[in-house]
């Protein structure tokens, strides 16, 4: 890797690796190189690993996406590492959203981004078709921590797509807000009962939570308007069931305003 890219700063680090901005000698163009420690089962190369790949070069397809350019697998130090070379951007959401919130008059994202981003961010997810490679056991450790589903953060052995439209209620939720609290929801949720989710109790990690009575979303997000709290209430169901999917959010009525053809 080193004889083809310069590093030049490391920009990211989390559970799984490491994300370098680099710069290719060959062409100049700029690149993320994340770098992530393959911990080898007896099959290789983990199936985790192999579906992320997977994913990334289907989604790669699709404009939004930040682009896969390729994959290297090396052995360093006689351990194995898994680069993932992508097209490097110079911002993110959270970025964004927080260039927003800093400075002398700090403000929300005004409602029309918001929506175009939402929308955006549904239309990728619902044109999702493919479940490949079921790996043999699902694990707690998906999703960044604030925006994991209940049945994820109570162990639940099995999930779906809900797990991705309660993260998209959190970023929702999120880009409305001036300053962040602690944790989004907290003021809003309570422990789930039987009644709201069937079998709730029964997950790996439940056990009896304080009660407290919620506040209405309207006066957590209060510049989000009837429709958005209705759209954003979806999102949020405890029980994933019931939670409304990327399609039919797309057709909700918070984006009847929104000029769909550009996307």
């Amino acid at each position: 890797m080193d004889d083809k890219y310069e590093k030049l700063e490391k920009v990211g680090e989390g559970t799984y690796g490491k994300v370098y901005k680099a710069k290719d000698k060959l062409t100049g163009e700029l690149v993320a190189l994340k770098k992530t420690r393959l911990e080898m089962d007896e099959e290789g190369i983990p199936r985790t690993a192999v579906r992320e790949i997977s994913l990334l070069q289907k989604l790669s397809n699709s404009i939004y996406m930040v682009r896969l350019i390729g994959v290297q697998h090396i052995h360093h130090n006689g351990k194995p590492l898994l680069y993932l070379v992508f097209e490097y951007l110079d911002t993110d959401l959270k970025k964004f959203i927080d260039s927003h919130r800093k400075g002398p008059n700090p403000s929300p994202l005004p409602d029309s981004q918001i929506q175009r981003f939402m929308f955006q961010l549904c239309k990728d997810l619902g044109l999702g078709r493919t479940f490949t490679l079921p790996v043999k056991s699902y694990t707690h450790e998906i999703v960044t921590l604030w925006y994991r589903a209940p049945e994820v953060l109570l162990g639940s052995t099995h999930y779906s797509t809900g797990v991705d439209m309660w993260s998209v209620g959190c970023i929702f939720g999120l880009c409305f807000l001036i300053f962040l609290p602690f944790v989004l929801f907290t003021s809003v949720a309570r422990a789930p009962t039987e009644q709201q989710w069937p079998g709730v109790t029964s997950l790996k990690d439940w056990h009896v939570y304080p009660r407290w009575e919620p506040k209405n979303l309207a006066h957590v997000v209060p510049s989000l308007g009837p429709d958005g709290i209705d759209l954003l209430s979806k999102m949020m169901k405890y029980n994933p069931g019931e939670r409304i999917s990327a399609k039919a959010a797309m057709e909700h009525p918070y984006f009847d305003s929104l000029d769909k053809s550009q996307f």
